[in-house]
């Protein structure tokens, strides 16, 4: 990967997570906090809905010039089994320095995004990771 193609990386990992927490504020969710980081990675969203702490993973993806499906596939679908342990692990890490009574889960938001920056599609997983302690 270049300089070049990592800076873009990281643009559109940023506009994903700026409209994620948009749509997730509009759902009625707060806000805790953005890109907490710990050792193992870092959280894009941590949030409340309600009684719950969320943890969210932001994917995004650009769409092709004519507007054809990401040429890498859904964004959902880069959330492997080994990403997923690193998200369980990232949320235990949270609530050991946050310590946390209530239930909490780990949402999934997927984005594709078209050439000009406009949502596509966005697909709300809600408890999309499994194997949690």
């Amino acid at each position: 990967m270049t300089a070049g193609q990592g800076k873009q990386r990281k643009a559109l990992g940023q506009l994903g997570e700026d409209y994620a927490a948009g749509y997730l504020i509009r759902q009625g969710y707060t806000v805790l906090t953005r890109n907490w980081r710990t050792r193992a990675g870092e959280l894009d969203i941590v949030a409340r809905d309600g009684a719950w702490l969320v943890f969210v993973e932001v994917r995004a993806r650009r769409r092709g010039r004519a507007n054809q499906a990401p040429t890498l596939g859904r964004p959902e679908d880069s959330v492997t089994p080994a990403k997923q342990a690193r998200l369980v692990a990232m949320a235990e890490a949270y609530l050991f320095e946050h310590p946390w009574d209530g239930p909490w889960r780990i949402d999934v938001v997927a984005l594709e995004l078209r050439p000009n920056g406009a949502v596509a599609r966005l697909n709300h997983l809600k408890d999309a990771v499994e194997g949690r302690s």
